[in-house]
């Protein structure tokens, strides 16, 4: 499958007064009080944009978040309002909260490499003794993160963001609240496809007063599973889980001497890596929603211009 026509950074005109934010992964265009999300195929890890595009992972990933920001706005208000096209999404712009909520039921990632090297205090969060990675947590934990604009986002306490006044004391209680009734929500609906949701990340912002879930929900950007059956056994005899994430990117990165820190070198990533990536995306998304997913390589920039003027044209 050739990969869709969308570019390392996109160059849209929709609108005279239109800002343009170029994110990680997504280019995001503000008009009025609405916001313009083009899921381009760009993929980061340890913050950083890696130098190949991955076929169709911006249509997998807006469709994907999309799926859950629908299946979850009965419990959480969020900003979306449309997906007229496989990696274009339409919504309320907010003013971001400048956290990102991640929350964690097992032991893994950033997480278990920080307890593997001695800590137990994770955000101001204590951890248990006994540990071990892949293991289940007591219940699940806050880890919340700085936002950086550039750079790497910084783990950050509860009582370092209300000290520093990052987010207010009645924010932070409902975001505290969304957070935790969407990973109830994720956890549930893995569960359904077979999975362990075990840590994600939300972000939130305000639009009109309201706190709205913004940006992806659910997606192997933001998020890892593990497969329920067998884990277990697994975590008895002490093997590596099977994983529905990008760890595996970054697992690849570090065994190639990568993990975004100072003189360090982006390793060249062969197409057989690049596609490998790809029909994980392909297959998480899949795997998690229970449908299947159909790429489309025929989008055109005048197709995503003319159908989002339309849109902006009708609200």
């Amino acid at each position: 499958m050739s990969s869709p026509r969308v570019e390392t950074h996109s160059d849209y005109n929709f609108h005279p007064d239109q800002k343009v934010y170029h994110g990680k992964v997504r280019d995001v265009y503000t008009v009025g009080s609405y916001i313009i999300m083009i899921a381009s195929d760009r993929i980061s890890a340890f913050d950083h944009i890696l130098p190949r595009l991955i076929p169709f992972k911006g249509q997998v990933l807006n469709q994907l978040a999309a799926y859950f920001l629908n299946a979850t706005r009965d419990e959480v208000p969020n900003w979306l309002l449309d997906t007229p096209l496989p990696n274009v999404a339409l919504g309320h712009a907010c003013e971001p909260h400048k956290v990102e909520m991640v929350i964690r039921g097992y032991l893994a990632g950033h997480a278990a490499r920080v307890y593997k090297s001695g800590g137990r205090i994770l955000c101001g969060v204590t951890l248990p003794e006994g540990l071990k990675e892949g293991d289940k947590l007591p219940e699940p934990i806050i880890t919340p993160t700085t936002k950086a604009s550039e750079g790497h986002d910084e783990d950050i306490s509860r009582e370092e963001i209300l000290a520093r006044g990052i987010v207010s004391e009645a924010d932070y209680l409902i975001l505290e609240d969304y957070t935790r009734k969407l990973f109830a929500a994720g956890t549930a609906m893995a569960k359904e496809r077979g999975l362990l949701l075990v840590d994600t990340k939300y972000e939130f912002g305000k639009s009109n007063g309201q706190n709205l879930l913004i940006d992806e929900v659910h997606t192997p950007d933001s998020s890892r599973y593990y497969i329920a059956e067998g884990y277990e056994e697994r975590q008895r005899e002490n093997v590596s889980q099977k994983q529905l994430s990008k760890e595996f990117v970054r697992e690849w990165l570090m065994a190639n001497g990568f993990q975004g820190l100072e003189g360090q070198s982006m390793p060249f990533m062969p197409d057989e890596f690049v596609q490998e990536i790809s029909q994980r995306y392909i297959e998480l998304f899949d795997k998690v929603t229970g449908l299947h997913f159909r790429p489309d390589n025929t989008i055109q920039k005048e197709d995503i211009e003319h159908t989002v003027k339309k849109w902006l044209g009708t609200h």
